[in-house]
């Protein structure tokens, strides 16, 4: 009887333990099952997220690209919205509206970040705003499994700066007589070299190897990714001899983005008689009127003077006044000086104008200096 028990005892156990773990089964099953829906969500999750941030980076992209075009913030909207609207994020459209687009001014931090403010001017840059959100255009983003859970969707949304630094940039140049002299040899009107008062420059003197440093800052803008357009103003003083005029500023040529009209203008100049004092005033006055020429600007390109002196100023006005004007119009300003140039006055012109001064100790390095600046200035990027 008592062993009789005892099987009885052991089936019942043996049929206890087997149905507490159908029930562990179980539940480990739906719990397995749950996690398996989850890391599916989770997956889909993450790739939705990695095609707004795709496509609100392109976005941005096109705007930047159709402002650089067209210089009108209606057309970089509808570029942007546009080529959102033909990259799928969950199997739709990206669509936007004129808040997800906003134009501002980014501004390099010390750090070597770049802060950007909304509608702040100049306008360099635009930040489009990808959202999938319950308020949004396109609507949030469903779930598979996660309705399970009593949750139907998720929200998401990216942001993406274009920082595009079009540039409209004027070579201001000095067409001294001093520039005739040679570049390694008298730096006077002497007895030896007064025959070059009365012909164009010759090979050797200053002006030509400003022409072919100009012609080296030209082909330099041909490697940038996007189209600069130049101008060229050349300075000295009225004075009239040998039976020549000599202006004290000529634009000799407005913004173009044909930058052989550059090459070409400084080649009408050393091919004529040129003399006369240095008027640095009127020669930042003038660039700065070719930069904000409201027919033959870009009103979102960012403007640059690049102001070249060999001397000091023995005539006109002041060129600090001149070039905090220009400073006061987002003109940032760029000094190069060579020979003779007033140093001092050339660094505080540069700090005045935002920019850089250089000096230039000959013809090579006059060369590379232009160079360097044509391709050391940044023109675009995403964040």
């Amino acid at each position: 009887m008592y062993k009789l028990r005892r099987i009885v005892a052991s089936k019942s156990e043996s049929s206890n333990r087997r149905g507490a773990m159908a029930v562990l089964v179980g539940a480990m099953l739906v719990i397995f099952v749950a996690a398996v829906a989850f890391s599916v969500d989770v997956a889909y999750m993450q790739l939705c997220r990695t095609e707004l941030q795709v496509s609100t980076d392109a976005a941005a992209r096109a705007a930047g690209e159709a402002l650089t075009r067209s210089q009108d913030m209606d057309a970089a909207r509808q570029a942007a919205r546009d080529l959102a609207a033909v990259n799928l994020v969950a199997l739709q459209p990206l669509l936007l509206d004129d808040a997800d687009i906003i134009p501002g001014n980014s501004d390099f931090q010390e750090n070597g970040s770049w802060a950007f403010t909304p509608q702040g001017t100049p306008i360099n840059s635009i930040r489009v705003i990808g959202r999938r959100t319950r308020i949004s255009p396109s609507g949030s983003i469903g779930l598979y499994f996660a309705k399970i859970f009593d949750q139907d969707d998720f929200e998401v949304t990216r942001a993406s700066t274009v920082v595009r630094l079009d540039r409209d940039i004027c070579i201001v140049v000095d067409r001294s007589g001093s520039m005739k002299w040679d570049v390694e040899g008298e730096t006077a009107w002497t007895g030896s070299n007064m025959y070059r008062f009365e012909i164009p420059p010759e090979p050797d003197s200053r002006w030509v190897a400003l022409s072919v440093a100009t012609k080296a800052f030209t082909e330099a803008l041909g490697l940038t990714p996007q189209v600069e357009w130049v101008g060229l103003v050349s300075y000295a003083s009225d004075y009239t001899n040998f039976g020549v005029q000599n202006h004290r500023v000529d634009i000799d040529q407005g913004l173009t983005e044909n930058h052989a009209l550059i090459d070409s203008a400084m080649d009408d100049i050393t091919a004529r008689i040129f003399n006369g004092a240095t008027d640095i005033a009127a020669g930042i006055d003038s660039g700065k009127s070719v930069l904000l020429d409201p027919n033959n600007s870009r009103p979102f390109a960012v403007k640059t003077l690049i102001l070249m002196s060999d001397g000091h100023p023995t005539s006109g006005g002041d060129p600090l006044v001149s070039a905090n004007y220009a400073a006061q119009n987002n003109i940032t300003i760029h000094t190069i000086s060579f020979g003779e140039a007033d140093l001092n006055l050339m660094q505080q012109i540069a700090t005045a104008g935002g920019g850089q001064h250089f000096h230039a100790l000959d013809a090579e390095s006059l060369k590379a200096i232009f160079k360097k600046i044509a391709l050391t200035i940044p023109v675009t990027f995403t964040e």
